[in-house]
């Protein structure tokens, strides 16, 4: 695992969880960056992943990490949806960062492209960027590269909604 800010850590159980108030109170960007400062916990998923957060700012999130055993596939291959995953967090957490306070973003929608195999125990790099922020839609864009040769191992996009809080 990649050096990581000491404060970083993950919701281990739904108590874990701020309540909406919380989200509502911010901007996506504000919360984000509490995320990497470790006021907030970072979603379980990315931990699961293998990743963690190494980098927030507007209109950029960026995760290192590395897939493991648990991510492979019927064949010992790191699995697409690993690929999928680091991505769909990488971009939806970017476009949370242009996300105004009382409103918040989900998935519509999401494409994978993966241009070569990552193997197990590599560390990448993961990072999302936002090409577009409307009012109610956002485009985002990721790349999967190695951590210490810039690699490029696969790119996706994707576009988001983004919703009143209620």
């Amino acid at each position: 695992m990649p050096d990581t800010p000491s404060a970083v850590f993950s919701a281990t159980c739904p108590a874990d969880i701020p309540p909406p108030e919380v989200f509502r109170a911010r901007s996506g960007l504000d919360y984000m960056k509490g995320v990497l400062e470790g006021r907030f916990p970072m979603p379980r998923l990315v931990a699961d992943m293998g990743m963690v957060f190494t980098a927030i700012e507007d209109h950029r999130a960026t995760l290192r990490g590395a897939a493991a055993f648990g991510h492979t596939n019927l064949f010992g291959g790191v699995h697409g949806g690993w690929y999928g995953t680091i991505m769909d967090t990488a971009m939806g957490c970017a476009v949370m960062t242009v996300v105004p306070q009382g409103k918040w973003q989900t998935t519509l929608e999401y494409k994978v492209n993966i241009m070569r195999a990552v193997r197990i125990g590599t560390e990448v790099e993961v990072t999302g960027i936002v090409d577009h922020a409307g009012q109610t839609t956002a485009v985002a864009r990721a790349e999967v590269r190695g951590a210490e040769d810039g690699r490029l191992y696969a790119t996706a996009s994707t576009t988001c909604l983004i919703l009143d809080w209620r």
